[in-house]
């Protein structure tokens, strides 16, 4: 294994102090040690620039650590100026949260599943589950395992993998700078990543097994879970219109690309479109032909529901 195959680490942060020591420390703990780091902070004012330049100063000699001062713009433009600032030369980057702890392997098993479904220069996705825990490190559960297979007329409805245990290859970092220099918005990265691989024709791999413990707690930007509270939750964005406010984004979005997208993935998005305008019977035959689909029966039921009372 080459130099020019190391890993790039993307790692957002912003007062992050509390955790962001485990988490880096699990960087240190990786059988695959060929990685270095790239952090955007977007303005902290607690212990973690101190705890990040610390880590810097560990760390050389054996991997390069870059802080960067980010966009303080939220969490989903801090990421998307990370892929922006991503060299050329990339190889592989892996996305990182600031607060869980990756196990191991997981640097090592994503660089070896992406390298077998390799084939000519088709851009590879790789996700995988993980650990939720709470704060005192007591593992709750694992994330869902999901039976159908991933594909974009799933992605526009539904995000199915972590940010946090994402990794691309190197044709796929270079159709997401790209794609990113088109996006005015997104709702978060991981789910506008996963639409615009699968949208493009790429290879996207869902690893049924977990390779992080995901910390929930109150100051996680976004939570993890199948609970009855969190499908609730769903309901209650679904009611208030937030659901098919984040379509709204995720289709201008994805628009913007258009040209990219494959021509299958242009037909599924007009029919996705056009399910959201005009009368009952029109917008649910235009879901119906758009193939969209999320993981289980109940929530694609749900998902033509919505369509029919204008929520979509």
């Amino acid at each position: 294994m080459s130099d020019s195959d190391r890993i790039l680490i993307l790692l957002a942060t912003f007062n992050g102090g509390k955790f962001l020591e485990e988490q880096l420390n699990s960087f240190l703990s990786q059988s695959d040690s060929k990685w270095d780091l790239l952090v955007s902070d977007d303005g902290s004012t607690d212990s973690t620039l101190k705890i990040l330049e610390g880590f810097k100063e560990k760390t050389k000699g054996y991997h390069t650590v870059q802080i960067l001062r980010g966009p303080q713009a939220g969490h989903a433009r801090n990421f998307l100026s990370l892929i922006a600032r991503v060299p050329e030369v990339t190889s592989f980057i892996a996305f990182s949260d600031q607060d869980d702890v990756w196990l191991p392997q997981k640097l090592s098993r994503a660089r070896a599943k992406i390298e077998v479904a390799m084939r000519g220069s088709a851009p590879i996705l790789y996700a995988a589950s993980s650990y939720i825990y709470d704060e005192a490190r007591n593992v709750k559960k694992r994330s869902p395992t999901f039976r159908r297979a991933p594909s974009f007329g799933n992605a526009l409805v539904q995000s199915i993998g972590g940010g946090n245990t994402m990794m691309l290859n190197a044709p796929a970092i270079k159709l997401l700078k790209a794609a990113a220099q088109e996006a005015d918005a997104i709702v978060v990265h991981d789910w506008w990543i996963y639409q615009i691989i699968s949208g493009c024709g790429g290879v996207v791999i869902r690893d049924p097994e977990p390779m992080l413990y995901y910390r929930q707690h109150e100051g996680n930007s976004i939570g993890a879970n199948r609970s009855l509270q969190s499908k609730l939750e769903r309901i209650r964005q679904v009611s208030e219109r937030r659901y098919a406010g984040w379509n709204e984004i995720n289709i201008s979005t994805l628009q913007a690309s258009h040209q990219r997208l494959t021509p299958e993935a242009q037909n599924i998005l007009s029919h996705f479109s056009k399910a959201r305008h005009g009368g009952p019977l029109s917008r649910l035959l235009a879901l119906y032909r758009s193939g969209v689909y999320r993981q289980t029966i109940l929530e694609t039921v749900a998902l033509y529901l919505a369509c029919s009372v204008r929520r979509l």
